[in-house]
Protein backbone atom coordinates (compact mmCIF):
# COMPACT_ATOMS: atom_id res chain seq x y z
CA UNK A 1 0.00 0.00 0.00
CA UNK A 2 2.88 2.11 1.12
CA UNK A 3 4.63 1.57 -2.21
CA UNK A 4 1.28 2.38 -4.23
CA UNK A 5 1.03 5.98 -2.89
CA UNK A 6 4.92 5.98 -2.82
CA UNK A 7 4.54 5.75 -6.83
CA UNK A 8 1.56 7.75 -6.90
CA UNK A 9 2.98 10.71 -5.69
CA UNK A 10 5.98 10.34 -7.52
CA UNK A 11 3.79 10.23 -11.12
CA UNK A 12 1.92 13.20 -9.59
CA UNK A 13 5.53 15.19 -9.06
CA UNK A 14 6.95 14.23 -12.38
CA UNK A 15 3.30 15.43 -14.05
CA UNK A 16 3.36 18.74 -12.24
CA UNK A 17 7.38 19.26 -12.48
CA UNK A 18 7.08 18.56 -16.89
CA UNK A 19 3.89 21.03 -16.23
CA UNK A 20 5.87 23.19 -14.95
CA UNK A 21 8.90 23.17 -17.50
CA UNK A 22 6.07 23.13 -20.77
CA UNK A 23 4.92 26.63 -19.29
CA UNK A 24 8.64 27.75 -19.05
CA UNK A 25 9.38 26.90 -22.88
CA UNK A 26 5.94 28.11 -24.00
CA UNK A 27 6.41 31.39 -21.98
CA UNK A 28 9.85 31.27 -23.62
CA UNK A 29 8.60 30.96 -26.82
CA UNK A 30 5.90 33.26 -26.92
CA UNK A 31 8.61 35.96 -25.66
CA UNK A 32 10.92 35.64 -27.97
CA UNK A 33 9.22 34.91 -31.51
CA UNK A 34 5.74 36.21 -30.36
CA UNK A 35 3.94 32.12 -30.76
CA UNK A 36 1.72 31.43 -28.93
CA UNK A 37 1.83 27.18 -28.41
CA UNK A 38 -1.41 27.37 -25.89
CA UNK A 39 -3.76 28.96 -29.02
CA UNK A 40 -1.80 27.24 -31.96
CA UNK A 41 -5.10 27.70 -34.57
CA UNK A 42 -4.96 31.38 -34.10
CA UNK A 43 -1.39 32.35 -34.40
CA UNK A 44 -1.26 33.96 -37.61
CA UNK A 45 2.58 34.41 -38.91
CA UNK A 46 2.92 37.22 -41.71
CA UNK A 47 5.26 35.81 -44.46
CA UNK A 48 8.26 38.15 -45.26
CA UNK A 49 7.16 40.46 -48.13
CA UNK A 50 8.93 39.46 -51.58
CA UNK A 51 9.54 42.35 -53.54
CA UNK A 52 10.24 40.59 -56.64
CA UNK A 53 6.92 39.90 -57.17
CA UNK A 54 4.71 41.59 -59.72
CA UNK A 55 7.38 43.15 -61.21
CA UNK A 56 5.04 44.65 -63.97
CA UNK A 57 3.30 46.74 -61.17
CA UNK A 58 6.35 47.80 -59.00
CA UNK A 59 6.50 51.48 -59.81
CA UNK A 60 10.10 51.45 -57.82
CA UNK A 61 11.15 49.61 -60.93
CA UNK A 62 10.34 52.84 -63.00
CA UNK A 63 11.77 56.47 -62.37
CA UNK A 64 8.51 57.85 -62.65
CA UNK A 65 9.68 61.38 -60.47
CA UNK A 66 11.55 62.24 -64.30
CA UNK A 67 7.76 62.33 -65.54
CA UNK A 68 5.05 64.74 -65.05
CA UNK A 69 1.63 63.45 -65.79
CA UNK A 70 1.18 65.40 -68.59
CA UNK A 71 4.42 63.82 -70.28
CA UNK A 72 2.98 60.20 -69.60
CA UNK A 73 -0.64 60.75 -70.68
CA UNK A 74 1.07 62.73 -73.49
CA UNK A 75 3.60 59.72 -74.40
CA UNK A 76 0.85 57.10 -74.08
CA UNK A 77 -1.64 59.07 -76.30
CA UNK A 78 1.06 59.37 -78.95
CA UNK A 79 1.70 55.69 -79.20
CA UNK A 80 -1.82 54.93 -79.73
CA UNK A 81 -2.41 57.55 -82.32
CA UNK A 82 1.03 56.14 -84.32
CA UNK A 83 -0.40 52.34 -84.16
CA UNK A 84 -3.87 53.73 -85.57
CA UNK A 85 -2.47 55.41 -88.41
CA UNK A 86 -0.18 53.24 -89.54
CA UNK A 87 -2.45 50.00 -88.74
CA UNK A 88 -5.08 51.82 -91.26
CA UNK A 89 -1.90 52.88 -93.51
CA UNK A 90 -1.09 49.14 -93.60
CA UNK A 91 -4.95 48.01 -94.02
CA UNK A 92 -6.50 50.35 -96.25
CA UNK A 93 -4.71 49.57 -99.40
CA UNK A 94 -5.65 46.79 -101.86
CA UNK A 95 -4.20 43.38 -100.33
CA UNK A 96 -4.14 44.89 -96.67
CA UNK A 97 -6.01 42.61 -95.20
CA UNK A 98 -6.27 39.47 -97.56
CA UNK A 99 -2.54 39.86 -97.72
CA UNK A 100 -1.66 40.15 -94.00
CA UNK A 101 -1.72 36.66 -92.81
CA UNK A 102 -2.29 38.29 -88.91
CA UNK A 103 -5.60 40.12 -89.73
CA UNK A 104 -6.87 38.17 -92.94
CA UNK A 105 -10.37 37.75 -93.02
CA UNK A 106 -11.73 33.79 -93.44
CA UNK A 107 -15.29 32.64 -94.19
CA UNK A 108 -17.36 33.50 -90.90
CA UNK A 109 -16.86 29.96 -88.79
CA UNK A 110 -20.42 28.17 -89.27
CA UNK A 111 -19.74 29.20 -93.30
CA UNK A 112 -16.63 27.34 -93.49
CA UNK A 113 -18.37 24.13 -94.01
CA UNK A 114 -19.50 26.37 -97.45
CA UNK A 115 -15.28 26.11 -99.13
CA UNK A 116 -15.31 22.78 -98.66
CA UNK A 117 -18.34 21.74 -100.49
CA UNK A 118 -18.13 24.61 -103.00
CA UNK A 119 -14.52 22.92 -103.66
CA UNK A 120 -16.15 19.58 -103.65
CA UNK A 121 -18.20 20.67 -106.27
CA UNK A 122 -15.43 22.45 -108.53
CA UNK A 123 -16.55 25.93 -107.49
CA UNK A 124 -13.52 26.66 -105.56
CA UNK A 125 -12.86 30.01 -107.19
CA UNK A 126 -16.50 31.34 -106.11
CA UNK A 127 -15.48 30.20 -102.77
CA UNK A 128 -12.15 32.27 -103.09
CA UNK A 129 -14.13 35.25 -104.79
CA UNK A 130 -15.79 35.36 -101.44
CA UNK A 131 -13.12 35.30 -99.26
CA UNK A 132 -11.47 37.89 -101.08
CA UNK A 133 -14.55 40.62 -101.18
CA UNK A 134 -14.89 40.16 -97.71
CA UNK A 135 -11.03 41.73 -97.35
CA UNK A 136 -11.92 44.01 -100.07
CA UNK A 137 -14.91 45.45 -97.77
CA UNK A 138 -12.58 45.59 -94.76
CA UNK A 139 -9.72 47.54 -96.81
CA UNK A 140 -11.98 49.84 -98.04
CA UNK A 141 -14.22 51.13 -94.89
CA UNK A 142 -10.56 51.26 -93.22
CA UNK A 143 -9.91 54.03 -94.47
CA UNK A 144 -12.81 56.20 -92.78
CA UNK A 145 -11.83 54.70 -89.28
CA UNK A 146 -8.51 56.49 -87.91
CA UNK A 147 -10.72 59.60 -86.78
CA UNK A 148 -13.26 57.44 -84.53
CA UNK A 149 -10.22 55.50 -83.16
CA UNK A 150 -8.26 58.80 -82.64
CA UNK A 151 -11.17 60.42 -80.90
CA UNK A 152 -11.22 57.47 -78.70
CA UNK A 153 -7.69 57.63 -77.32
CA UNK A 154 -8.86 61.56 -75.90
CA UNK A 155 -11.11 60.00 -73.21
CA UNK A 156 -7.77 58.31 -71.49
CA UNK A 157 -7.40 59.99 -68.47
CA UNK A 158 -3.92 60.61 -66.76
CA UNK A 159 -4.79 57.91 -64.50
CA UNK A 160 -5.41 55.70 -66.71
CA UNK A 161 -1.89 56.36 -68.57
CA UNK A 162 -0.03 55.58 -65.66
CA UNK A 163 -0.96 52.60 -64.87
CA UNK A 164 -0.61 51.39 -68.69
CA UNK A 165 2.64 52.48 -68.62
CA UNK A 166 3.27 50.12 -65.97
CA UNK A 167 1.56 47.56 -67.60
CA UNK A 168 2.50 45.03 -69.86
CA UNK A 169 3.18 44.92 -73.87
CA UNK A 170 0.02 45.60 -75.05
CA UNK A 171 -1.62 47.69 -72.25
CA UNK A 172 -2.62 50.78 -73.84
CA UNK A 173 -3.81 48.45 -77.04
CA UNK A 174 -6.47 46.42 -74.48
CA UNK A 175 -7.54 49.39 -72.39
CA UNK A 176 -8.42 51.47 -75.68
CA UNK A 177 -10.35 48.35 -77.34
CA UNK A 178 -12.20 47.59 -73.95
CA UNK A 179 -13.40 51.11 -73.66
CA UNK A 180 -14.46 51.62 -77.38
CA UNK A 181 -15.06 48.26 -78.72
CA UNK A 182 -19.17 49.10 -78.88
CA UNK A 183 -18.96 52.65 -79.58
CA UNK A 184 -16.53 51.89 -82.42
CA UNK A 185 -19.18 49.00 -83.73
CA UNK A 186 -21.72 51.33 -83.58
CA UNK A 187 -19.88 53.80 -86.02
CA UNK A 188 -18.15 51.58 -87.98
CA UNK A 189 -20.95 49.04 -89.28
CA UNK A 190 -22.53 51.73 -91.70
CA UNK A 191 -19.36 52.10 -93.46
CA UNK A 192 -18.72 48.80 -93.91
CA UNK A 193 -22.32 47.63 -94.72
CA UNK A 194 -21.74 50.54 -97.73
CA UNK A 195 -18.36 49.00 -98.47
CA UNK A 196 -19.45 45.54 -98.76
CA UNK A 197 -21.92 47.05 -101.73
CA UNK A 198 -19.61 49.09 -103.30
CA UNK A 199 -17.03 45.95 -103.80
CA UNK A 200 -19.74 43.74 -104.25
CA UNK A 201 -19.45 41.25 -101.80
CA UNK A 202 -23.04 41.24 -100.98
CA UNK A 203 -24.24 39.97 -103.83
CA UNK A 204 -21.34 37.48 -104.43
CA UNK A 205 -21.94 36.40 -101.35
CA UNK A 206 -25.45 36.05 -101.38
CA UNK A 207 -24.79 33.82 -104.69
CA UNK A 208 -22.73 31.22 -102.87
CA UNK A 209 -24.91 30.76 -99.98
CA UNK A 210 -27.68 30.94 -102.57
CA UNK A 211 -25.79 27.92 -104.60
CA UNK A 212 -24.46 25.86 -101.34
CA UNK A 213 -27.83 25.90 -100.53
CA UNK A 214 -29.39 24.59 -103.45
CA UNK A 215 -26.36 21.55 -103.78
CA UNK A 216 -26.71 20.61 -100.23
CA UNK A 217 -30.55 21.31 -99.67
CA UNK A 218 -29.81 23.48 -96.71
CA UNK A 219 -30.29 26.87 -95.40
CA UNK A 220 -27.44 28.78 -93.87
CA UNK A 221 -26.85 32.37 -93.30
CA UNK A 222 -24.98 34.76 -91.38
CA UNK A 223 -25.33 38.84 -91.46
CA UNK A 224 -21.84 39.94 -92.96
CA UNK A 225 -22.20 43.19 -91.97
CA UNK A 226 -22.21 42.32 -88.00
CA UNK A 227 -18.89 39.91 -88.93
CA UNK A 228 -16.74 42.00 -90.82
CA UNK A 229 -17.33 45.22 -88.89
CA UNK A 230 -15.88 42.81 -86.12
CA UNK A 231 -12.91 41.96 -88.10
CA UNK A 232 -12.20 44.88 -89.64
CA UNK A 233 -11.81 46.52 -85.92
CA UNK A 234 -9.85 43.90 -84.69
CA UNK A 235 -7.45 43.96 -87.55
CA UNK A 236 -6.64 47.49 -86.76
CA UNK A 237 -6.42 47.06 -82.86
CA UNK A 238 -3.95 43.82 -83.87
CA UNK A 239 -1.87 46.74 -85.62
CA UNK A 240 -2.25 49.03 -82.83
CA UNK A 241 -0.49 46.40 -80.44
CA UNK A 242 2.03 45.23 -82.60
CA UNK A 243 3.34 49.12 -82.95
CA UNK A 244 2.82 49.99 -79.06
CA UNK A 245 5.03 46.64 -78.35
CA UNK A 246 7.23 47.65 -80.43
CA UNK A 247 7.82 50.89 -78.90
CA UNK A 248 7.52 49.82 -75.35
CA UNK A 249 10.45 47.17 -76.55
CA UNK A 250 12.36 49.06 -79.24
CA UNK A 251 13.98 52.01 -78.56
CA UNK A 252 14.39 52.27 -82.51
CA UNK A 253 10.81 52.78 -82.74
CA UNK A 254 10.70 55.47 -80.53
CA UNK A 255 10.62 58.11 -82.96
CA UNK A 256 9.67 61.37 -80.73
CA UNK A 257 11.39 62.93 -77.73
CA UNK A 258 8.01 61.83 -76.22
CA UNK A 259 8.21 58.57 -76.77
CA UNK A 260 11.66 58.16 -75.83
CA UNK A 261 11.20 60.00 -72.83
CA UNK A 262 8.00 57.86 -71.53
CA UNK A 263 9.05 54.66 -72.94
CA UNK A 264 12.57 55.26 -71.73
CA UNK A 265 12.01 55.29 -67.67
CA UNK A 266 10.09 51.78 -68.13
CA UNK A 267 13.12 50.04 -69.57
CA UNK A 268 14.36 48.78 -66.33
CA UNK A 269 11.05 46.68 -65.79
Amino acid sequence: MKKTILLAAGLLFSVSAQAQILDIIKSTVKSQTGVDLSNPKTTTITPPVNTQQTPTKNTSTINLGNLTSTQISSGLKEALNLGVTEGVKKLGVTDGFLKNEAVKILMPEKLRVIDTKLRAFGLGSLADQGVKLLNRAAEDAVTESAPIFTKAITSMTITDAKNILLGGNNSATNYLQGKTQSQLFTAFQPKVKASLGKVGADKVWNSLISKYNTLTGQAVSTDLNEYVTNETINGVFKMVAEKESGIRNNSVMRTTSILQKVFGAQDGK
